[in-house]
């Protein structure tokens, strides 16, 4: 079995699932009993700093928006780039946090990029091969970008670049006319 861990997964528009609806997602783990992931262009109504105060009962300065992984409840979650405060690495330099202690260095100290999620996303054992083999969703490798980047435009962007890589060989330079003035 080949591992989507490090990939990102692109909702298909035939997917029928509401909760992944023009979503993004990396792949954080992947083997035969099932797959995790955190979606990347969700956010919330409320602010990292709203939340840290919630669960630190300590104010934050802080308006980056809290990110919503996913339709599966769970204890907050942190991606960044303080290898000092990785549970594992995601990508090269991309680290994930879920403990209380990791997740305050990163929250509090803001030396660096970080998005904080609540909830991820799981699939049991095949389900996510199911989903694919159905069409439900795309890949494509998780760049830096995608991770921390805009999370507005994420999901066409993914789409139109995975569009490309399939049409590209297709198209090649022989649908290119000589002078495309031309056509």
């Amino acid at each position: 079995m080949d591992t989507l861990e490090g990939q990102l997964l692109i909702a298909s528009p035939r997917l029928p699932d509401p909760n992944f609806h023009h979503s993004v997602v990396l792949i954080i783990h992947h083997n035969e009993n099932g797959a995790f992931g955190l979606i990347l262009n969700r956010i919330t109504d409320n602010s990292v700093g709203e939340v840290w105060e919630m669960v630190a009962s300590e104010g934050l300065d802080n308006d980056a928006p809290l990110h919503v992984g996913g339709p599966v409840a769970g204890p907050l979650l942190a991606l960044h780039r303080e290898q000092d405060c990785a549970e594992k690495e995601v990508l090269p330099g991309i680290y994930l946090c879920t403990q209380k202690d990791h997740l305050t260095e990163v929250v509090t100290q803001a030396r660096g990029v970080f998005r904080l999620y609540t909830g991820y996303s799981g699939w049991g054992p095949g389900q996510l091969e199911s989903e694919m083999k159905a069409g439900g969703w795309m890949t494509l490798s998780a760049r830096d970008e995608f991770v921390f980047g805009e999370t507005e435009l994420m999901w066409r962007r993914a789409a139109q670049e995975v569009g490309e890589q399939i049409t590209g060989p297709l198209v090649g330079k022989a649908g290119v006319p000589p002078n495309p003035d031309l056509n």
